[in-house]
C-alpha cells in the first residue's frame, strides 16, 4: 500500500453576490440543505453547524429515492469571517476554502485531499458539481 502525501483537488467558482452573502449562504443549515448536492436526484435534507476552532460539522446526504445516503461531516480547523474556513474530514482527509471578496462577487476556492476509492477526476467533478449547484442557489437567493 502506498503512504504518500495526499493528492489534493481544487474546485473553484465566482458567485455573482458579496461576500458577506456567500459566507451565510455556505455556512446556514437553512442555506445549505438548498444547495449540498452534486445532482438533481440527490439533497441535503438535514444539516447542523457549529462553525467555530474544534467545532462540527454534520450534512446528512440522500438519494431523494432514498436508496443510499451517508452524513458527510469534520472538524474546524481555522475559521476566518468571510475569507477562509479549514476542517478536518471524519476520515482525516483535510480540506480549506478560501473566499475572495471581487467586489460584488465572491470567488470561492476549494481544495481538498483526494480519497482513494474514487478516481481523482470522479472526485473533482462531485465537487464541483456541489460547488456549481452553491452558485446557482445563491445567485437565485434573496
Amino acid at each position: 500500500m502506498e503512504t504518500g502525501k495526499a493528492v489534493a483537488i481544487t474546485v473553484e467558482t465566482t458567485v455573482l453576490k458579496p461576500v458577506g452573502d456567500v459566507w451565510e449562504y455556505w455556512n446556514e443549515p437553512q442555506h445549505i440543505t438548498k444547495w449540498c448536492a452534486a445532482s438533481d436526484d440527490w439533497h441535503a435534507p438535514a444539516a447542523e453547524n457549529d462553525l467555530r476552532v474544534g467545532g462540527r460539522f454534520t450534512t446528512r446526504m440522500e438519494a431523494k429515492d432514498g436508496s443510499f445516503g451517508f452524513d458527510f461531516g469534520g472538524v474546524y480547523d481555522e475559521v476566518r469571517r468571510n475569507e477562509f474556513i479549514s476542517y478536518t474530514m471524519e476520515d482525516g482527509r483535510k480540506v480549506a476554502i478560501t473566499f475572495i471578496s471581487e467586489g460584488n462577487n465572491t470567488k470561492v476556492i476549494e481544495t481538498f485531499d483526494a480519497e482513494t476509492t474514487n478516481s481523482v477526476e470522479m472526485q473533482k467533478a462531485g465537487w464541483q458539481a456541489i460547488l456549481d449547484n452553491f452558485k446557482k442557489y445563491s445567485e437565485s437567493s434573496k
